[in-house]
């Protein structure tokens, strides 16, 4: 077992985390019980109780159930953040059934893969969405649509800028197979015997993986539990936070770092459908917001707020998040302000959210963190087969208990995925890292993404890391570009700060990143972009933009 970060391992924190012998649904039913008149959601003003929230649950879990919803069936969740994703998501849950959150930018082509591999036989769909769906209602399995619209939750009148889709009324969505999910909830149907346990199948995310189709990982209730219970104590959520969540609740980050942990503690959840910087401003103010997850981009974004030298932020007690490295001159900017760190993370789908975590009280910048309870980790070399040593450059392979159990009717994939190391079973996470001599890991790249030029290895994310921290420079991606002699050679995408826009030229960051990076590190080419592609989750498509290189070059 790796233990290189005991040494900096938080105060009064256990080494063992035992976790709950329950079913997830049972986070919120025991929250419920606990604190039925507190706050469990509060959707732009409009305030759900925890006894509401679970009256809904069980409403939808009992309709589910009548509608032939069975043990380890696949039930899909279409649907942007919103009180309808976490009634569904539990709902499923109660019906002992398995979610398969779905991305909502997903187009009608995309969701034939997921309606054929997952054979599920309904799907909770938000009203934006359901012309993409509508015309797979009768293939494959699905049979059953239940239909919402964000608006049937506003209840309170609210000045706060609502998204478009949340501002949208119901409309009178008819058709075969399709149902009106408030037609569903004041059916009122009691559900039958909850008949899952910790072994048994849970949540089925989709890993966008980096070639193919999108592979499901399979998840049980053990290895949901892990991360919604490790967060919780490793953020400090108790019964008296008021969590800002604004991350989409259909990848495992929203779904574990912001939602899971809000309500397995009975906390407050503050939720956004869409990102808008000034509105969680305006939440962070009026409710007291003291925790808040986000994408690296959100954070970057709230704090170039004109007037947030103004805007109080007294209240917040953690802030971090993943999916890119913080630059330390944002995080410098995080600090004066609030006189908190930003605390980064680590994880993956196949992992259910975070397997490495900062200690909110001795945070690295641009760090993935130390291993979580019960983790262990190891940087390995796949050609020696070989451990490797303390700022040694290898793949991050991890075993812990919020390990998937392997890919959804891909086998050979999934025997891919793990390898034997000593005797025991370890994931295969594809990132290459090191970490440092207190067991802190750093990612280098992922596998896929390495720049060689003329047998040089460069990794994009170590020169973008460089590149944050020059003046002018807001955001940078790296990729690779098509060279005569090497190959390919590096070239840097770059967003100036819109007061360097028009002053600053690519041969004086060439030059910039001459004194500061080895040579074959330097980019060739440089290219000034007013924005880079981004997903729906805020981090920046890279292959979008590798893709896009490499076709105008052929």
């Amino acid at each position: 077992m790796f233990d290189r970060h005991l040494t900096v391992w938080p105060q009064n924190f256990p080494l063992h985390l035992p976790l709950p012998e329950t079913d997830v649904y049972q986070n919120l039913a025991i929250s419920a019980q606990r604190y039925p008149q507190r706050a469990a959601i509060v959707y732009y003003d409009t305030v759900i109780t925890y006894a509401q929230l679970k009256a809904e649950v069980d409403a939808l879990a009992g309709f589910l159930m009548a509608e032939g919803v069975a043990l380890g069936d696949r039930v899909l969740l279409y649907l942007q953040n919103s009180p309808q994703f976490i009634i569904g998501f539990f709902a499923v849950l109660r019906a002992n059934a398995v979610v398969v959150p779905m991305n909502p930018m997903n187009k009608s082509a995309e969701l034939d893969h997921y309606i054929a591999d997952t054979g599920a036989k309904v799907a909770l769909v938000g009203q934006e969405v359901y012309a993409e769906i509508q015309p797979k209602i009768g293939h494959h399995a699905l049979a059953t649509v239940l239909v919402t619209a964000y608006n049937e939750y506003i209840k309170q009148p609210t000045e706060l800028a609502l998204p478009e889709a949340v501002a949208a009324r119901l409309e009178n969505v008819k058709g075969p197979g399709v149902v009106a999910w408030r037609d569903a909830i004041a059916a009122n149907k009691t559900p039958g015997a909850l008949m899952v346990g910790p072994d048994d199948w849970a949540v089925f995310p989709y890993s966008s993986g980096t070639t193919g189709a999108p592979k499901g990982c399979i998840h049980t209730h053990r290895s949901v539990m892990a991360t919604a219970m490790q967060g919780q104590v490793w953020r400090h959520v108790s019964a008296g936070s008021v969590v800002l969540g604004t991350l989409p609740m259909f990848h495992v980050t929203g779904m574990q770092s912001s939602m899971a942990n809000t309500l397995s503690a009975g906390a407050t959840f503050v939720l956004m459908t869409r990102w808008d910087r000034e509105v969680a401003l305006e939440l962070i103010e009026r409710y007291r917001v003291t925790h808040w997850v986000n994408i690296v981009t959100m954070a970057i974004d709230l704090l170039s707020s004109a007037d947030i030298q103004q805007r109080d932020l007294s209240s917040l007690q953690v802030i971090g998040g993943g999916g890119a490295a913080m630059p330390e001159a944002i995080s410098d900017k995080l600090f004066t302000l609030t006189g908190l760190r930003y605390v980064e993370g680590y994880g993956l789908s196949e992992t259910m959210a975070a397997t490495h975590l900062n200690p909110v009280h001795r945070t690295k910048p641009q760090c993935l963190g130390i291993p979580m309870f019960d983790v262990d980790a190891r940087i390995y070399d796949a050609e020696s087969e070989a451990l490797l040593d303390e700022h040694t450059t290898g793949e991050i392979i991890v075993r812990g208990p919020q390990v998937f159990q392997g890919y959804w009717n891909l086998p050979e994939e999934t025997a891919e995925a793990f390898i034997e190391v000593e005797g025991k079973r370890f994931f295969r996470t594809g990132d290459m890292g090191y970490y440092d001599e207190e067991g802190y890991f750093f990612i280098v790249d992922r596998l896929k993404r390495m720049v060689n030029a003329s047998g040089f290895k460069v990794w994009p994310a170590e020169v973008e890391g460089l590149l944050h921290s020059h003046p002018d420079v807001q955001q940078a991606c790296v990729i690779s570009t098509p060279h005569e002699r090497r190959g390919e050679s590096v070239k840097a995408c770059i967003i100036l700060h819109p007061s360097s826009r028009g002053k600053v030229t690519q041969e004086a960051i060439q030059t910039w990143c001459r004194e500061h990076m080895a040579a074959y590190k330097v980019p060739q080419v440089v290219e000034f972009m007013e924005a880079f592609p981004i997903s729906p989750t805020g981090k920046v498509l890279w292959r979008v933009l590798q893709e896009q290189e490499w076709q105008q070059h052929h």
